[in-house]
Parts: C-alpha cells; sequence; structure tokens
C-alpha cells in the first residue's frame, strides 16, 4: 500500500510541477509584450521556472528511478493538457 501511495503522489507531483512549469511558459509569454525588457523576463522566468523543477525532480529522484519516471510522465500528461486546453481556446478565438 506505501508503494502505491509513493507512485501516486510521485504521478501527481510531477503534473504539479509540470502545471507549474508551463503555465509560467503561457503566464511569461502572454506578458512580454507589455515588458520594457522582454529578454530580462523571459531569461528570468525560464530560471526561475527551470530551477523549482530541477529541484522538484531532485528530490522526487531520491525515491527511486521508478518514482522519477512515473513524474516525469506527469510532467509531459500536464504539458499535454495545457496544450489542449490552450489550444482549443487559441481555436475558440479566431473565429
Amino acid at each position: 500500500m506505501n508503494e502505491i501511495l509513493t507512485l501516486t503522489l510521485s504521478l501527481i507531483s510531477g503534473i504539479l510541477l509540470g502545471f507549474f512549469y508551463f503555465g509560467g511558459l503561457w503566464l511569461t509569454l502572454k506578458h512580454l509584450h507589455k515588458s520594457n525588457q522582454p529578454a530580462l523576463l523571459t531569461i528570468g522566468s525560464l530560471l526561475g521556472r527551470s530551477a523549482v523543477c530541477l529541484f522538484g525532480f531532485y528530490l522526487i529522484s531520491r525515491s527511486g528511478l521508478e518514482v522519477l519516471f512515473l513524474s516525469l510522465a506527469g510532467f509531459i500528461l500536464s504539458k499535454i493538457a495545457l496544450i489542449h486546453r490552450f489550444g482549443l481556446q487559441a481555436h475558440k478565438e479566431e473565429d
């Protein structure tokens, strides 16, 4: 039972890290045209998002490779979900 809980939490952690990373990317791109220093915003956002995600994956990896792979799968699933969500929103705005 403990292993199932660990695997479930790792999947959820990967999903949350993915939503943080790709949601932050979306917010950065959304506010990029309003910024006085777009390069600084882009680089700062990239470094901040990457640092948080790398630290999160580091903490997750301490539990084993299968846990890390499952969290990476959750990370990719969140990317797919956000592409689907914002991709549909972009098509609605074009119509």
